[in-house]
């Protein structure tokens, strides 16, 4: 029998809206909770950061006070210096390393399959793994240092996780072995996107494959970088159990980022305003990441529309 047997004559047929019903509530239902939840909470937030809460919210209003004395202590200043040099290296580095791992795969080689298994792994193992697992690679007294010096290297040091001015490089190695294979995922997909009739046609005209990469492929690979680089920024910026299971914010606080300053604060001073306050710099930092990079996509959109 057909389906347009098997209905019921007389019988209306249902509307669009109607029949899609569930799909809708299925989506946007869990969107919508979501997003007032994470909206009432920044409010909620921002609002504490202006009261003179400390182990409770109390109401009152201080104004900028909490703002400012998050601003001029010495664990903001020491955690905004280390997210500058963190977030500057990190984001380089495992962006060239992405690059250098995407081109590599890209030639085809055998074992492809398992090698981009491997790379990709340390993204399904957590930061708090990560930090503990690169904690013990690099305590002098049981990692590389010991295992150098115990083949014979006895003057061999590798002691940056208990230095405090190499301590946040630590943090840097331990970042990017954890999402390198991220950024080689994106740069793969991209090299695979980039028209073959283009290259062939360079090749033809004599162009070398360094050539072909420097004027064909990496420009083509531009939108991708920016995607990775704002993707690497936020994880940057908001990093904390990381940095908590490696170096704990040590030696001393050499290693503080903000996102442990507001632990610190929040949770171990019990200044709630002031760990709010330094939560809402904490947003301030990310957007000014992330509205930059909408407004390009923006863009981005509205050019490919009208071309």
């Amino acid at each position: 029998m057909s389906n347009a047997a098997a209905i019921r004559p007389g019988r209306p047929a249902l509307p669009e809206w109607v029949r899609r019903l569930p799909e809708y509530l299925m989506i946007w239902v869990p969107l919508l909770l979501s997003a007032a939840h994470l909206v009432s909470f920044s409010l909620w937030t921002i609002w504490i950061s202006f009261t003179p809460s400390t182990l409770i919210p109390v109401m009152g209003w201080v104004g900028l006070r909490n703002y400012t004395a998050v601003a001029a202590s010495r664990n903001w200043q020491i955690a905004f210096d280390n997210l500058l040099l963190f977030g500057c290296a990190f984001v380089v580095l495992s962006a060239a390393t992405g690059l250098i791992l995407a081109i590599l795969l890209d030639q085809r080689i055998r074992g492809e399959n398992v090698l981009r298994s491997i790379f990709l792994y340390p993204l399904a193992v957590s930061f708090v793994v990560t930090g503990t697992v690169w904690s013990w690679l690099l305590n002098p007294g049981l990692g590389i240092q010991k295992l150098v010096r115990d083949l014979g290297w006895t003057s061999f040091r590798f002691d940056w996780l208990i230095d405090r001015d190499m301590a946040i490089w630590t943090i840097v190695i331990a970042a990017i072995w954890q999402s390198s294979g991220f950024a080689m995922a994106l740069f793969l997909a991209g090299l695979r996107s980039v028209d073959a009739d283009i290259i062939k046609a360079a090749q033809i005209d004599g162009a070398g494959p360094v050539r072909i990469y420097r004027r064909i492929i990496l420009p083509s690979l531009w939108p991708i970088t920016i995607t990775v680089v704002v993707i690497q920024l936020q994880f940057a910026i908001s990093t904390f159990d990381l940095v908590r299971a490696l170096t704990n914010g040590g030696p001393g606080i050499a290693t503080q980022l903000p996102a442990l300053v507001v632990y610190d604060l929040m949770f171990q001073r019990s200044l709630l305003g002031r760990g709010a306050a330094a939560a809402v710099l904490m947003l301030l930092i990310l957007l000014a990441v992330l509205l930059p990079y909408a407004a390009w996509r923006y863009l981005q959109r509205r050019r490919a529309a009208h071309a």
